[in-house]
């Protein structure tokens, strides 16, 4: 029978594996810039665009430049260690359900000649899980952590609404990369009962 990880294993685990995930998102976007100058931007996602599909999941790993993917790091760093405390698996789930979801539903309304960049569709499905895990597993825990999150992080919520989100800023990623973390979180409801 394997031993228990030790608390100081699994965090080194949870800090590799953010490591890991964000290193490959900044090595993206320095290739980007540097050899292409941002031109791998164009693989992202473009609504009704057959070319487009190939965006759900390549958008993602391309950003609009250094300030954009810092400030989808911050949110990853925070949300996304949360998650990871909480597993891992549920943090690669969560990433591809929210990555194929927030893509699939900006490629189905999204703007008509718009391309769709960054990982704040996945952002935004962390906080969508992370979110609405409490209220549908309705375990002490879970309802701890969605409160704390819905405390610090509820302003979030702005950004998936059409007007409030900002000008050039994807509401409809976010609203759907939410809508496949929920969809997570409901999921998981079923398996833990």
């Amino acid at each position: 029978m394997p031993k228990p990880a030790s608390l100081s294993q699994e965090l080194s685990l949870v800090v590799r594996t953010l490591v890991g995930f964000l290193g490959v998102l900044w090595l993206c976007e320095i290739v980007d810039q540097s050899i292409f100058h941002g031109g791998l931007d164009r693989f992202g996602v473009q609504p009704r665009e057959v070319e487009g599909l190939l965006g759900l999941v390549t958008a993602p790993f391309l950003h609009g430049g250094y300030p954009h993917l810092i400030s989808n790091t911050v949110g990853l760093l925070l949300l996304g260690g949360l998650l990871l405390l909480w597993s891992r698996r549920e943090f690669w789930l969560v990433t591809i359900a929210s990555t194929l979801v927030g893509g699939l539903g900006t490629w189905l309304v999204g703007m008509d000649g718009s391309v769709h960049i960054g990982a704040s569709g996945v952002l935004f499905g962390f906080f969508g899980y992370l979110l609405l895990r409490g209220w549908f597993e309705r375990k002490f825990g879970a309802m701890a952590l969605s409160l704390v999150v819905g405390w610090l992080f509820g302003s979030m919520a702005s950004g998936m609404v059409p007007g409030l989100a900002g000008l050039g800023i994807s509401w409809e990623e976010h609203l759907f990369g939410f809508l496949g973390g929920v969809l997570m979180a409901w999921r998981w409801r079923k398996k833990t009962r």
